[in-house]
C-alpha cells in the first residue's frame, strides 16, 4: 500500500486536473458518536475539527473552492438539545479559527437564509465575512439554513417581481439570469461533491449548481474522513471523463450504400 506526506499533494494526483470547487455533504457526525459511546454532540464536535483539516488540506494541494453542507433548513426538526449546540459550536468556531484562517488566506462566506439564525452569530458571520474579503486562496463557503429548493424559488420570486414592474421582459430570462439570484452567484460550479457515510442522495443540496458535478459517495463517517480518505475521492475523480454532455472523440456519420 502506497504511503504519501499528507502535508502536500500525493504524487499519483494529476495538480493540473483537481477539481477548483469541492462539495461537501457532512454526513454520519451520529453514527460516529455513538459507535464511540459518546453523545451525538461529541461526533459533530469531532467533524468541525474535521472540516477545518479540510480546508487547510484544499491550501495545502492547491484547491481553491470549498462549500460545506454546515445546517440544512431541514435540521431545525432535530432535537432542540442538538440544534442549540451545533449553533453554539458554530459561532465558537468562528470566533476561535477566524485569525487562523485569515492568515492562511482563507475567504469566508455562508449561503441561506442566515435571517432566523441567532443575532449574535450573524454578527460573527458578517465580521468573518469582512475581515477575510480581501482573501484568495481558499474560498471556504458554509452553507448554513440551507435549502436549494427555497435557494431557487427565492430566485424565482425575485425575477418575477421584477417582471410584473415592468424591469424585465419575460424573454430576457435565461439560466445565466436566473444563477445571479442564486445564494451562490459568482461563485464557479462544483466540479465534485462528496459525501460521507454511505448515504446516496442530494438532501437538497446544491440542485442547480451540481448539474454537471462529479459525484462521490463514501462509507467513510464524516469525522473519520481525513486527508487520506479525500485523497481517494480525488483519485476517482481524476479517473472519470468529465465530457458535460458531448462526445470526447466525435464519430464520423456512417454512410449508406
Amino acid at each position: 500500500m502506497n504511503t504519501f506526506d499528507y502535508t502536500i499533494c500525493p504524487p499519483d494526483l494529476d495538480p493540473t486536473r483537481l477539481p477548483r470547487h469541492v462539495a461537501v455533504i457532512m454526513d454520519g457526525n451520529g453514527r460516529w458518536a455513538r459507535r464511540q459511546g459518546f453523545p451525538r454532540i461529541a461526533g459533530h464536535r469531532q467533524g468541525a475539527h474535521t472540516l477545518k483539516d479540510l480546508v487547510r488540506c484544499c491550501k495545502d494541494w492547491g484547491i481553491p473552492a470549498l462549500t460545506a453542507y454546515a445546517f440544512s433548513t431541514e435540521n431545525w426538526h432535530r432535537p432542540l438539545e442538538e440544534v442549540d449546540f451545533l449553533l453554539v459550536l458554530f459561532e465558537r468556531l468562528l470566533r476561535q479559527e477566524l485569525a487562523a484562517m485569515d492568515r492562511e488566506g482563507v475567504r469566508l462566506s455562508f449561503i441561506g437564509d442566515l435571517s432566523p439564525l441567532p443575532s449574535s452569530l450573524q454578527q460573527e458571520m458578517t465580521h468573518a465575512v469582512q475581515a477575510t474579503a480581501h482573501n484568495q486562496v481558499v474560498h471556504f463557503s458554509v452553507a448554513v439554513n440551507y435549502g436549494s429548493r427555497a435557494e431557487i424559488t427565492h430566485a424565482c420570486r425575485q425575477i418575477a417581481q421584477q417582471v410584473q414592474q415592468g424591469q424585465l421582459r419575460p424573454e430576457a430570462v435565461d439560466e445565466q439570469m436566473l444563477e445571479q439570484y442564486l445564494y451562490t452567484a459568482g461563485t464557479p460550479d462544483p466540479d465534485l461533491l462528496i459525501r460521507s457515510s454511505g448515504e446516496l442522495r442530494l438532501s437538497n443540496y446544491l440542485l442547480w449548481q451540481l448539474a454537471y458535478t462529479e459525484f462521490y459517495f463514501t462509507d467513510v463517517l464524516w469525522p473519520d474522513f481525513d486527508r487520506a480518505a479525500f485523497h481517494q475521492a480525488l483519485w476517482h475523480y481524476q479517473e472519470r471523463d468529465r465530457r458535460f454532455g458531448t462526445l470526447k472523440h466525435q464519430e464520423p456519420e456512417s454512410r449508406a450504400g
